[in-house]
């Protein structure tokens, strides 16, 4: 027996990953447009930016959720551009310490708050109310999510 509301689930989630996936293509396109950059160095940037000295790039690849394969190209590309640097632990050097250059601070303020105002614009059409809406279910959503939330089991 299908869950009692399994046809809307299904729904609400075709319609979270179609909105997704228009905003993310147009945050790529921006970024590609406006910048030569993408959406991966945008995130590296913005990671170490909230960071308030060097990080580690196993922390690095903790707080992008992402292997530390897929972020070693990019970070070497990152420090070609002069926007991080990178040093070698001088007590373990297997570990290497990541950091943004003043100039990939500028870079990135900039880059975030032309960012910013776009997304902003992507969500012009829905009033303050439905934003405040639409956060509180989404953050429920996440808090299910990230709390086990399982599949209802079949009765």
């Amino acid at each position: 027996m299908a869950a009692p509301h399994a046809k809307q689930s299904l729904r609400v989630w075709l319609r979270m990953l179609r909105a997704t996936t228009i905003i993310e293509k147009r945050i790529r396109g921006y970024l590609k447009t406006e910048f030569d950059s993408t959406l991966p160095r945008f995130d590296v940037l913005s990671a170490l930016y909230r960071e308030t000295g060097p990080i580690t790039m196993s922390q690095l690849t903790d707080h992008l959720l992402v292997s530390n394969g897929n972020l070693t190209g990019l970070v070497n590309r990152l420090v070609e551009d002069g926007l991080i640097s990178r040093e070698i632990d001088p007590d373990d050097r297997r570990v290497q310490h990541v950091v943004l250059t003043p100039e990939g601070r500028s870079a990135f303020r900039e880059m975030a708050d032309k960012h910013e105002a776009l997304v902003d614009s992507l969500f012009v059409a829905m009033s303050d109310e439905d934003m405040a809406t639409l956060l509180d279910l989404t953050t429920t959503l996440n808090s299910a999510l990230q709390n086990g939330a399982r599949p209802a089991e079949d009765a």
